[in-house]
């Protein structure tokens, strides 16, 4: 990937002449938000940055940390709000038992924490249409389970989550890029009813597969063409010159967040500028969450705890500067 330039007012035009015209949000088509008061963001968690320890929890409970350890961990560092990604609840993918769901919420609340989204794994790339209507129904599941939980957001996948994400050619069995996008527009406009059903947006992640461009994103957005549906806009995954200016062409879209550490997948992608990136969100007028998700990257010693405090210490300080 190429070392990623500065913004140029030229490049952000291009991107931002590809945004939708705005339309009435009661029709349930598809708009950018409407710009609502002034940017107010602040850095949360996701739960995946600590994939190791809850896999390791999940295989055995005396090792690692369970989504109970990951909220106290907000606790003492002074997190809002927690994305609880689905696949670290007993029984996924599967919804979680009813006791479950109300340790967790009672958890939270007791300790002042938001549940700020979850997510799933799904693939509407491949040309299986039997493996898309899997993943609709999984997606439903958990819209239900995210109401349940009170999360607003449930976060799924464009593409196949294979070693190379970048591959959904194969997964689409070389399909033109068109017809993939229709076919996965259709199974997204059917979770996206369904969320509209239950107060749970859908969001799409950009994630170096169908989707590693800003304008992929949008194109995608606009032929799902439902209000329900909106974009989870992931910081290392636009896979472009200057990543900047696809995130800045995204936030009027965003309805989820994952800040990461680098602009690309791995310790050789370049370092993310952070008080850049919270220039870029707070000058788009963004209000919400903004997830930080650190990777392991290869590290065999990586500290997601160590990691979060750094990204965490770093847009706090981004965003006072702002202010």
């Amino acid at each position: 990937m190429n070392a990623p330039l500065p913004t140029s007012r030229r490049r952000f035009l291009q991107l931002a002449a590809l945004s939708p015209l705005a339309v009435d949000w009661a029709s349930g088509a598809y708009s950018p938000l409407p710009a609502s008061g002034k940017a107010r963001f602040t850095p949360t968690l996701n739960a995946y940055s600590f994939l190791e320890q809850l896999n390791a929890n999940m295989a055995d409970p005396s090792q690692g940390i369970d989504l109970f350890g990951v909220c106290d961990f907000c606790v003492k560092h002074d997190i809002e709000a927690v994305d609880l990604t689905g696949y670290f609840f007993p029984g996924y993918p599967k919804a979680p038992a009813d006791d479950c769901i109300a340790r967790i919420k009672r958890y939270t609340h007791d300790r002042g924490i938001t549940i700020s989204g979850t997510g799933v794994k799904n693939d509407f790339a491949t040309a299986d249409k039997a493996l898309r209507m899997e993943g609709v129904a999984l997606t439903k599941v958990w819209i239900e389970v995210a109401a349940r939980l009170g999360a607003p957001v449930v976060r799924v996948f464009a593409g196949p989550q294979q070693k190379n994400p970048k591959d959904w050619q194969t997964a689409a069995g070389g399909a033109p890029r068109e017809d993939v996008e229709k076919w996965m527009a259709e199974s997204l406009r059917e979770c996206a009813e369904h969320g509209e059903k239950y107060g749970v947006i859908v969001a799409v992640q950009n994630h170096g597969d169908f989707l590693s461009t800003g304008p992929e994103h949008v194109s995608l957005l606009k032929r799902v063409d439902h209000a329900w549906c909106g974009a989870l806009v992931d910081t290392g995954k636009y896979f472009t010159a200057d990543p900047y200016a696809d995130i800045a062409m995204m936030v009027p879209h965003a309805v989820n967040w994952q800040i990461k550490e680098t602009l690309g997948s791995s310790l050789k992608s370049p370092p993310a500028d952070f008080k850049k990136l919270a220039r870029i969100i707070h000058e788009g007028g963004y209000r919400g969450f903004v997830p930080i998700e650190t990777l392991a990257m290869g590290r065999k010693a990586y500290d997601p705890a160590a990691e979060v405090v750094k990204v965490l210490k770093a847009m706090r300080e981004a965003i006072a500067e702002l202010k």
